[in-house]
């Protein structure tokens, strides 16, 4: 697969979901009617529906995890291809995590009562700092990318009291006690 046909198969994907997303009844950009390129924590109401937010390290985490993953599981296939994959797995995240099921999930297990899901811009984002995430994996030793994903979720721990392992936890199997420890208790 040529270069250019995996870039334009990789926009092409980007491009899907967010029309699956737009079909599904997510909105284009946050109600607010602006773009940001940071929501800080305090934005409670702006968290995944801007460019990026507290939630964009479990993102690129993602994408550190993938390349490994793929990069174990298909090493002989070119690195633009399992990029694709990747692409692939982070857009079939993003539409199942703003279905209405996953959406109720949050809202009952996490302390994220007020979630309504992401805006079509936040999902599309996601999966471009997935690809950054991805990328990084690709250039750096693996010991740079670990040490960076473990002060992505400290940094998010310490800020928001979230972060990828917790949402991961808190979705599959939730823990009152760190439901209320989330909540500030």
């Amino acid at each position: 697969m040529s270069q250019r046909l995996i870039w334009l198969t990789g926009l092409g994907l980007i491009a899907l979901t967010a029309i699956i997303l737009l079909a599904m009844g997510r909105i284009p950009i946050c109600d607010c009617g602006e773009i940001k390129l940071w929501t800080p924590a305090s934005d409670i109401s702006g968290s995944s529906q801007h460019i990026a937010d507290w939630y964009t390290p479990s993102h690129i985490i993602h994408g550190m995890i993938f390349y490994w993953v793929l990069w174990l599981v298909l090493r002989a296939r070119p690195v633009g291809e399992r990029a694709l994959i990747a692409i692939l797995l982070e857009a079939t995240w993003e539409i199942t995590e703003n279905s209405p099921w996953i959406i109720d999930r949050y809202r009952e297990a996490t302390i994220a009562v007020g979630y309504t899901g992401d805006s079509v811009l936040n999902s599309v984002f996601d999966i471009i700092w997935m690809l950054a995430g991805f990328a990084f994996a690709a250039r750096m030793p693996v010991w740079v990318t670990v040490l960076l994903a473990i002060v992505f979720e400290l940094a998010a721990l310490w800020v928001i009291r979230d972060n990828l392992t917790l949402n991961v936890i808190m979705l599959i199997s939730p823990v009152e006690a760190i439901k209320v420890w989330q909540a500030g208790g």
